[in-house]
């Protein structure tokens, strides 16, 4: 069994040593941290829960069990808070020949067409599933395509998998159309009624500079006013600064006075913009309560994509101007090895590490870990999650790096990924479970 570096105790109370936390992820502990924003704390874990949280050396030794951590930073599990498990490893079947937003959109649509059985959706989320569980991902968000025969087909298959993974990951679903379907009735009578016979009580739409943008937003903020539903959003996944949904969904939001969570994600065309136009996007999306996620591993690999050119832009938000503001920022997985992402193993430890590269959030505040654990969960309305605290579940991941730059230098493949106390076993799953979903012998 494969459980990292760390061997724990067995017995119902034991010491974690000499630990340091991002001090942004700890809830009920008196703690001081670096210039890193990282503390240095012992655990208590009785029982399968976190107990206490003391500075490091506070707790008294020999009073029960012990791991000496060294030093090594400690993480809650994760939650990721946008991906796409319907999507996910369809790639060897279905490749993105060039590599563009539009090659994807039109190589998932066949394929969609061609393969998405029950049997076949499951299979694949099952699988995304393990993986990010063994990395220690602790909850997820997923869009579901909720187009046609699939709304059928897809969302009591989710329903399914939600049910067998509870306890392990906590899972919510969010549909996912273009934004010009919500004018058709009959799609948003099935929609809304897979949402609720199947769902978690969220509603969204792929969002674009259509002339029935306004009239469709008010359809889908109507809707989950009347059903009670929180939103989730694509936006503006593109390099034209003419694109500019997300003002418009925050002007939704103002007009309906809706008091539910929004959470948009991408919004890649808000970078682009003018100082003053971005300037005023922003305090309307803060103003109206908007919660913004970038994907900065798909975005970078799909935005500013053309043959024999070399890409001249990141494809990210305005995420430091967002966090700026007030605006709870986040990032996530997005694709898994797909036509949107040829890559990816739902790991928000490489998402994190990765993300700070593109982004540059290393220079700007000790607090980024919130944006894969504590904020991520308060988007998605997850209470206890994505932080280390007294009461908790002992949900953690261990490594030995002992700061930022040994964290984001290696994988951290050695991680000891704790559940309720316990080491699960980190093996990864085998793509050869899926060869016979791809047309591969297996």
């Amino acid at each position: 069994m494969t459980t990292g570096f760390a061997r724990m105790p067995d017995a119902p109370a034991f010491r974690l040593a000499e630990l340091r936390a991002p001090a942004c992820l700890i809830e009920g502990g008196e703690v001081a941290a670096d210039r890193n924003g990282l503390a240095r704390i012992d655990l208590v874990i009785a029982e399968g829960r976190t107990e206490r949280i003391e500075p490091a050396g506070m707790v008294a030794a020999g009073a029960m069990p012990a791991v000496d951590l060294d030093g090594g930073i400690v993480l809650p599990r994760l939650v990721d808070c946008h991906v796409h498990l319907d999507k996910g490893h369809i790639w060897p079947r279905s490749p993105n020949r060039d590599g563009t937003f539009p090659g994807a959109l039109t190589t998932v649509a066949a394929d969609r067409e061609a393969n998405w059985s029950a049997e076949d959706v499951r299979a694949r989320m099952d699988f995304s599933l393990r993986t990010a569980f063994a990395h220690g991902t602790a909850a997820m968000r997923t869009h579901i395509d909720s187009v046609g025969k699939q709304i059928g087909i897809s969302w009591p298959a989710y329903a399914e998998i939600r049910a067998e993974w509870a306890g392990r990951i906590a899972l919510q679903a969010s549909p996912l159309f273009g934004a010009d379907a919500a004018l058709d009735p009959a799609h948003m009578a099935a929609v809304i009624a897979a949402v609720k016979a199947h769902g978690d009580g969220i509603l969204g739409c792929v969002t674009y500079m259509i002339p029935e943008l306004d009239r469709a937003l008010d359809i889908l903020f109507q809707a989950a006013i009347e059903n009670g539903f929180d939103l989730d959003f694509h936006v503006d996944e593109t390099n034209d600064p003419a694109a500019r949904s997300l003002e418009h969904i925050a002007d939704a939001a103002l007009r309906h006075r809706f008091s539910g969570k929004i959470l948009c994600g991408h919004c890649c065309s808000l970078a682009l913009q003018a100082p003053e136009d971005e300037a005023r996007i922003i305090a309307k999306v803060r103003e109206a309560g908007i919660a913004v996620v970038s994907l900065p591993l798909c975005n970078m690999y799909l935005q500013d994509r053309g043959v024999g050119r070399t890409p001249r832009w990141r494809g990210v938000t305005a995420l430091h101007e967002l966090k700026a503001a007030g605006v709870p920022v986040m990032i996530a997985s997005d694709n898994t090895r797909d036509p949107f992402y040829a890559y990816g193993d739902l790991d928000l430890v490489e998402v994190l590490r990765e993300g700070t590269r593109i982004l540059q959030l290393d220079h700007s505040g000790p607090d980024w870990a919130a944006a894969v654990a504590r904020t991520p969960a308060e988007a998605m309305g997850l209470r206890g999650a994505g932080v280390i605290a007294v009461g908790a579940p002992a949900d953690l991941i261990l490594t030995r790096a002992r700061d930022w730059t040994e964290l984001f230098s290696r994988p951290q493949a050695d991680r000891t990924v704790l559940v309720a106390g316990r080491p699960i076993d980190r093996t990864l799953p085998d793509y050869r479970e899926l060869d016979h979903l791809m047309g591969r012998a297996s």
